[in-house]
C-alpha cells in the first residue's frame, strides 16, 4: 500500500505541470497546486493516498532540500556597498531618483513587518484566539522566498531594482523567522540544548566554507558524468549541517538553509545549480508539497467553528503584517508597483509549513490551529500573486534606452549612428570640425565643440554614456581619450585605430583595460575574405531588413531549451554558439545553456526584442 500511495503521488507530480501548461494556469504557483491536489488525493476528498513512514521520510527530505535551495537562492552581492561600482552615468541618472538602495528599502520594509507581526500576535493573545505570542509573531513575519522568486522570474525582474528590493525583503522574511524558530525551539523545546551551542552551526559552516573554497576552481578538470563531484559536495554539506543542527538541539531545516548559504558562497556554476534544482524540484520537493496537502484533513478541520473563524483572521493577519512595506516601497517606486510588491511579500507558505511542522512536534499548537494557519497561508499564495501580476508595470528607470556617444562625425560613424537610432539606442555625436557639423547635423544629433580634450568632454557630459565610440581619425587622440574615458568609468569603449603602428604599441594595454579596438584596413581585408569564401556575405551586410547580432544568454527562461523549441525560432537563424570560449556549430537540437553567446541573424525589428529577452538577467 505504501508503494501504491507513492506511485500516485509521483504520478500527480508528473501530471500537475502538464495540466497547468495545458490550461494555461500561470497565476497559481506550482507548489500551491501540488498542495491542492494533495488535499484532493488525501482523506479530505478521495482518500486515495495515506501517509506512510516511507512517504513521511521522503517528505522530510523534501523540506530539507527546499530550504537548502532557498539558501542557495540568496544573492549576497546585493548586500555589498555599490556606490563605488556606479559609473558616473548611473550616478548622474540617479540625481532625480530617491536615494534609497534595495538593501536600505528592504531593511526598512522588513522592520515594519516585524513591528506589525508583534502587534498582531499581541492582539491574538489578548483576544484569546491564539495564546502563543512568539509562535504567532514568527508565523506572521514569514515570506515564501521560493514563490516570490518564481513570480519575479516570470516578470524578469530579478536584475532590476524593484525585483532586488522585493527579493531582499523576502530573504529577510525567510532568514529572520528561521532564526526565530531556532531560538523558539531552543527555549521551549523539550530536547533543546544550551543556546550557545547554536554557534557551533555557524562555526561548522565557516569551516566548511574555508575548506571547500578552492573546490570549484579545479573540479571541472577531474569531474566526470560518473562522479558528479559538485552534487556529491552539495549533499555532503546538507547532511553535515543537518546533523550538526540536530545535535545542538536546533531544527534540521536551519542546518539545510545554512548549507545552501555555504554552497552559494562557494560560487557554484549555473550548471551545478540547475542539476540541484532538477533533483529537488523533480523528485523530493513535489512529494513534500503533495504530502502536506494529504495531511491536511479538511473534513475534520472545517467541522470546527473556531477553525472556520481563525482561517480568515489568520489570512488578514498575514496580509496586514506586510502592509507597512507599501509606504517604504513608495519612496522609490510607483504607487501601483509598491502595492504589487507589498502584495507579493504577503505570500507565505514554505516557512509556515516548516514552522508548523516544528510546532506540532513540540506540541505547542493544536491540529485545528495548525490547519487554520496553513489554509490561510494557502489563500495568500492564491490571492497575492494575482494582485502582483495585475498591478505591476515597468518602472521608468527600466525603460531607458542604451546611450551611445560618438566622438567624431564622419562617413564612418554617421551611417552607423543613423541606423542605431532606429533601434533601442539613444545616440549623440560630437565633432570639433565646423564643416562636418554643417554637413551632418541635420541627419543625426551632432554637437559642435571647440576641442576634444578629456576635461572638456567630461564637462560636456560626453563620457556619461553606456557606450563610447571614439571614431575620430586622429589615432593618438583616440588612444588618450580611451584611457581617460576608462578612468572616468565608461563601461564600454570602442576605438578606431587607422595607424597600425600606434595600434601595435598600445593594443595590449587597451585590451587589458577592456577597450575594444578596430582598424578599417583589417576590417576591409576580413570582409573581402568573407566575400570570397561566402559570396552571400555582402548580400547579408547590405540587407536593410536583416543583420547579424550577438547576445549573451542570461535569462534562465531560455536555458536548457533546444534551439528548435525557442518561441522565436522562426524569426532567427543562429549561426554560432560560443560556450566557454569555444565555437559550436549549432543545429535545431542544440541546447542553449546559461552564459552562451549566440551569433544570429534576424530582422531589425525582431532582433531588438530577442536580444532584450535573452539578455535580461533572470
Amino acid at each position: 500500500m505504501d508503494q501504491v500511495s507513492l506511485v500516485i503521488i509521483l504520478l500527480a507530480a508528473l501530471l500537475i505541470p502538464l495540466i497547468m501548461a495545458k490550461f494555461k494556469i500561470n497565476s497559481l504557483p506550482t507548489a500551491v497546486m501540488e498542495i491542492i491536489i494533495g488535499i484532493i488525493l488525501g482523506p479530505s476528498v478521495f482518500n486515495f493516498v495515506n501517509t506512510s513512514d516511507l512517504i513521511s521520510q521522503l517528505s522530510t527530505i523534501g523540506v530539507i532540500v527546499l530550504l537548502f535551495l532557498s539558501g542557495l537562492e540568496i544573492d549576497f552581492s546585493l548586500f555589498k556597498k555599490r556606490r563605488t561600482e556606479l559609473t558616473p552615468l548611473e550616478q548622474k541618472n540617479a540625481v532625480n531618483t530617491p536615494k534609497y538602495s534595495p538593501v536600505r528599502l528592504s531593511v526598512y520594509a522588513y522592520g515594519t513587518i516585524v513591528v506589525l507581526s508583534l502587534g498582531l500576535a499581541a492582539a491574538f493573545k489578548a483576544s484569546g484566539l491564539f495564546s502563543d505570542f512568539w509562535l504567532a509573531t514568527i508565523l506572521f513575519g514569514t515570506i515564501s522566498l521560493g514563490i516570490v522568486i518564481a513570480a519575479l522570474k516570470e516578470q524578469e525582474l530579478l536584475s532590476k531594482a524593484f525585483g532586488q528590493t522585493v527579493l531582499l525583503i523576502s530573504v529577510f522574511g525567510e532568514l529572520v523567522p528561521m532564526m526565530g524558530l531556532t531560538l523558539y525551539a531552543s527555549v521551549y523545546g523539550s530536547n533543546s540544548q544550551s543556546l550557545w551551542l547554536l554557534l557551533l552551526i555557524l562555526a561548522v559552516a565557516a569551516l566548511l566554507l574555508l575548506r571547500f573554497k578552492p573546490f570549484f576552481r579545479f573540479y571541472q578538470n577531474i569531474n566526470k558524468s560518473t562522479t558528479q563531484l559538485d552534487i556529491r559536495l552539495a549533499f555532503f554539506l546538507i547532511v553535515t549541517m543537518v546533523t550538526v543542527a540536530e545535535s545542538v538541539g536546533a531544527e534540521n531545516i536551519l542546518g539545510a538553509f545554512v548549507a545552501g548559504i555555504v554552497l552559494k558562497l562557494l560560487n557554484p556554476s549555473e550548471t551545478t545549480r540547475e542539476r540541484l534544482d532538477a533533483i529537488g524540484y523533480g523528485f523530493f520537493i513535489p512529494i513534500f508539497f503533495i504530502t502536506t496537502g494529504v495531511d491536511l484533513n479538511l473534513r475534520t478541520l472545517l467541522t470546527s467553528g473556531k477553525t472556520l473563524l481563525l482561517i480568515p483572521l489568520f489570512f488578514l493577519a498575514y496580509m496586514v503584517a506586510k502592509i507597512g512595506g507599501f509606504w517604504i516601497l513608495k519612496l522609490r517606486f510607483k504607487q501601483a508597483n509598491a502595492l504589487a510588491g507589498t502584495a507579493l511579500t504577503a505570500t507565505t507558505m514554505t516557512m509556515v509549513l516548516a514552522v508548523l511542522r516544528v510546532a506540532k512536534s513540540m506540541k505547542t499548537i493544536t491540529t485545528d490551529q495548525s490547519g487554520a494557519f496553513l489554509l490561510a497561508a494557502l489563500l495568500t499564495c492564491i490571492v497575492s500573486p494575482l494582485i502582483f501580476n495585475k498591478l505591476y508595470s515597468a518602472e521608468k528607470e527600466d525603460l531607458v534606452k542604451t546611450s551611445v556617444h560618438f566622438i567624431g562625425a564622419n562617413l564612418s560613424t554617421v551611417p552607423v549612428a543613423q541606423q542605431l537610432r532606429k533601434g533601442w539606442y539613444d545616440v549623440a555625436m560630437y565633432t570639433n570640425h565646423p564643416e562636418n557639423y554643417q554637413t551632418y547635423h541635420a541627419q543625426v544629433p551632432v554637437t559642435l565643440m571647440e576641442n576634444f580634450s578629456a576635461q572638456d568632454l567630461q564637462d560636456h557630459g560626453v563620457f556619461d554614456t553606456d557606450i563610447l565610440i571614439l571614431g575620430h581619425i586622429d589615432t593618438e587622440r583616440n588612444y588618450e581619450l580611451a584611457k581617460a574615458a576608462k578612468s572616468y568609468g565608461v563601461r564600454r569603449i570602442i576605438v578606431r585605430f587607422e595607424d597600425r603602428n600606434v595600434l601595435n604599441e598600445h593594443e595590449d594595454e587597451l585590451r587589458e583595460l577592456g577597450v575594444e579596438v578596430y582598424n578599417t584596413p583589417e576590417a576591409n581585408i576580413t570582409l573581402l575574405r568573407a566575400l570570397i569564401e561566402s559570396p552571400s556575405t555582402l548580400l547579408l551586410l547590405n540587407d536593410t531588413e536583416n543583420s547579424i547580432y550577438e547576445v549573451r544568454v542570461l535569462n534562465h527562461r531560455y536555458t536548457n531549451i533546444q534551439i528548435e523549441n525557442l518561441q522565436f525560432a522562426e524569426d532567427v537563424t543562429i549561426s554560432q554558439v560560443i560556450r566557454n570560449r569555444k565555437l559550436i556549430a549549432p543545429n535545431g537540437n542544440t541546447t542553449i545553456m546559461y552564459g552562451d553567446r549566440l551569433i544570429f541573424t534576424s530582422n531589425k525589428q525582431s532582433a531588438a526584442q530577442i536580444r532584450q529577452a535573452l539578455s535580461t538577467a533572470n
